[in-house]
């Protein structure tokens, strides 16, 4: 499956780890999956920030298993935060845990869907 990030030269730079937009060609198939919370399987809710976004990219990469795709499959995410402090966390965490692969990615500050989540992650992947 041929990706091709695009960064127009007459746009801005990104402000962080990802792509401005990002081309999928040739793809026989699509996965959505759905907002992953920070509860491990489990059933424990993580103390930390980190550990929380570790969890719920655990999660992700545990669908992303089950279909048959891995974390290079993975062309957009959008990231709830509860507070722009994680911002940087949430970044370093990952690039940690996805081997710096970046795709098209949207970053919104919410309130949680229970309390005590610090985040909560959807994504779509394409093989």
């Amino acid at each position: 499956m041929p990706i091709r990030q695009i960064n127009a030269g007459d746009g801005p730079e990104a402000v962080g780890a990802y792509a401005q937009a990002l081309e999928v060609m040739g793809t026989t198939r699509r996965l959505y999956v759905s907002g992953q919370a920070p509860i491990a399987a489990d059933g424990i809710l993580p103390d930390t920030f980190e550990e929380q976004a570790k969890t719920v990219w655990t999660n992700i990469l545990a669908q992303l298993h089950a279909a048959d795709m891995s974390a290079m499959n993975i062309v957009k995410a959008t990231t709830f935060l509860v507070d722009r402090k994680h911002r940087d966390a949430n970044r370093d965490v990952r690039m940690a845990m996805l081997g710096g692969h970046t795709f098209a990615l949207t970053v919104v500050l919410a309130g949680m869907f229970e309390d005590g989540w610090l985040l909560e992650i959807d994504a779509i992947a394409e093989k």
